[in-house]
């Protein structure tokens, strides 16, 4: 996505305060980001379900208090002053996270454990890598990458390689996700 020069400096209250004219937009250290509304297909949608599912799923068999399980672009803001503001596909907050979250706030402000991106058709490689990028860079501990068209989920972690599972294979959360288990083909069902 190509950047805006010398653009001022943009405040994540700005960005909310924009009109919703068919534009996706977010900030990366205070730069405001934009491309055409990518239109989601019913796999990505499906997929999307599915992950918070199997996430939800397992979060209801956690002691109370639980984290949360958010989809649909949520909005997350992953540090301030400049501010870097993104929306996720699916993604998972600790309960310590959510308690520090006001009532009236739309986004989650703050790290969350696990953030989820489902590619899709209209995805730019270097836009998806300096995304995981910015994760990493505000300690991300768990981020996955699904692939619909490959069928597999790329993994990161802090201060580690990425690895590749595919269908064949199962999806832990572990040590992040205490007993998180999947099969990659069940996000695909």
């Amino acid at each position: 996505m190509p950047a805006v020069l010398d653009a001022p400096v943009m405040t994540t209250e700005e960005l909310l305060a924009m009109p919703r004219n068919g534009k996706e937009r977010w900030l990366i250290a205070g730069e405001l980001r934009e491309k055409p509304m990518t239109v989601r297909n019913r796999v990505h949608s499906r997929i999307m379900v599915r992950s918070a599912k199997f996430l939800d799923n397992w979060l209801d068999t956690k002691p109370e208090p639980r984290g949360q399980v958010l989809c649909g672009e949520a909005g997350c803001r992953l540090g301030r002053n400049p501010d870097t503001t993104v929306g996720i596909d699916v993604v998972y907050v600790a309960a310590n996270l959510v308690a520090h979250q006001p009532d009236d706030t739309t986004l989650i402000d703050g790290v969350p454990t696990l953030v989820i991106e489902i590619l899709s058709p209209s995805d730019v490689i270097e836009e998806i890598k300096e995304k995981i990028d910015f994760y990493q860079k505000f300690r991300v501990p768990l981020i996955w990458v699904i692939d619909p068209h490959d069928r597999t989920v790329t993994i990161y972690r802090l201060d580690a390689e990425p690895t590749l599972v595919n269908v064949n294979e199962e999806l832990s959360g572990e040590p992040h996700l205490p007993g998180f288990r999947v099969k990659v083909a069940e996000l695909f069902a």
